[in-house]
């Protein structure tokens, strides 16, 4: 017996977007229908701002349970107001076999998705997660998005929304730099074949569109409520990260999105209510301590993913799927589409095992 090892250079041109949300859409309702397989994500954090994020748990409909972990080193940025990873280590997703615990893979690195090219397990997960969001909750005619940021997350958000919503004509991107948004509208409108305009504020960018992405490493409100309008998608995507402040590196906890837009939206979903307060997440959990709205007027994603609850029910409604953390679910669901488009291209090397009730006999003796 043994198990697969898969290297980084062996998981590159495996995963289409689609099939990540396909995948990751697995998860979430196998975490609905038995929540003790989908545990939140854990964190720990070091004096010095390395972090350790671990996710441990499965996806039945796709036969595996496991783990993941990943390490990086998170620095803050204009006094607090944004974070970036100053050091991400490869991320290591240990795969077993739901039904008798064999181990299948370890697979270690990041994935190429196929249209994008090198990007991390993490930004293809997010935005996978987002995309069963835009799945059930962004209208079925919705042409125009307004992006915030210009990073790799922000092209994974756009994918992904391309995927389920082909129809997207025209983006207007905003970001903090000049430089950066007119670099990504000149190359994305080329890859994607959509029209991309840099603008030169938020709110250019979110005035008058159908879906509005958040994509970047804010730590503090990035719009106000009352821009938006009727029939309007957000999707947000940080963390609250309260052990950053609990750790001394954050004065408060993280926020993108105010309380007006979620006193303003008429759906609220998430990925897990639990790590809402667990975390203290502050955009969902701030308004639930000021009374603005409860815990259970929150959706799950995977009460959406199996037609328990809608995520939209007319072209009117504001919309607002907080992604609030991965989830072993989504981590693990793309893990084994990883390994499996591996298994079947013939890569990895095969790591022989001692079979394990052969060592339980020699401990009997």
């Amino acid at each position: 017996m043994g198990f697969l090892l898969l290297r980084p250079e062996e998981i590159q041109d495996l995963v289409e977007m689609s099939e990540a949300i396909e995948a990751v859409e697995k998860g979430y309702v196998s975490g609905h229908r038995n929540p003790v397989v989908n545990a939140p994500r854990r964190r720990v954090h070091s004096p010095a701002g390395v972090r350790i994020s671990n996710f441990p748990g499965g996806v039945d409909e796709m036969g595996v349970i496991g783990a993941a972990t990943r390490s990086d080193r998170v620095v803050q940025l204009d006094k607090g107001r944004n974070q970036e990873y100053a050091y991400r280590e490869h991320p290591i997703h240990v795969l077993n076999d739901a039904t008798t615990g064999e181990l299948l893979s370890i697979v270690v690195g990041e994935p190429v998705e196929k249209t994008l090219g090198y990007t991390s397990l993490v930004a293809l997960r997010t935005a996978a997660t987002s995309g069963v969001g835009f799945k059930y909750m962004v209208r079925e005619n919705a042409e125009t998005v307004g992006l915030l940021g210009s990073a790799g997350q922000a092209a994974n958000q756009l994918l992904a929304l391309l995927a389920v919503r082909p129809q997207i004509k025209r983006v207007k991107v905003f970001s903090r730099s000049s430089k950066n948004r007119s670099w990504f509208a000149r190359k994305y409108a080329q890859k994607f074949d959509i029209e991309i305009e840099p603008v030169n504020s938020i709110e250019q960018a979110i005035v008058g569109v159908d879906v509005i992405l958040c994509a970047t490493n804010t730590n503090v409100v990035l719009f106000d409520g009352d821009l938006l309008a009727p029939g309007q998608h957000i999707t947000g995507i940080i963390g609250g990260n309260m052990q950053l402040v609990q750790g001394g590196f954050l004065k408060a906890a993280r926020r993108e999105i105010d309380d007006r837009t979620v006193e303003r939206a008429d759906i609220i979903a998430t990925n897990l209510r639990e790590s809402v307060m667990s975390e203290k997440q502050g955009d969902l959990f701030e308004p639930i301590e000021r009374g603005i709205i409860k815990l259970d007027d929150i959706l799950e994603l995977g009460a959406l993913a199996t037609g328990e609850a809608v995520g939209r029910n007319n072209e009117q409604e504001i919309t607002y799927h907080k992604n609030n953390n991965g989830t072993a679910a989504s981590e693990i669901a793309v893990a084994m589409l990883v390994y499996e488009k591996a298994k079947a291209a013939g890569r990895g090397t095969m790591i022989d095992l001692i079979d394990p009730t052969a060592l339980k006999e020699e401990y009997a003796r």
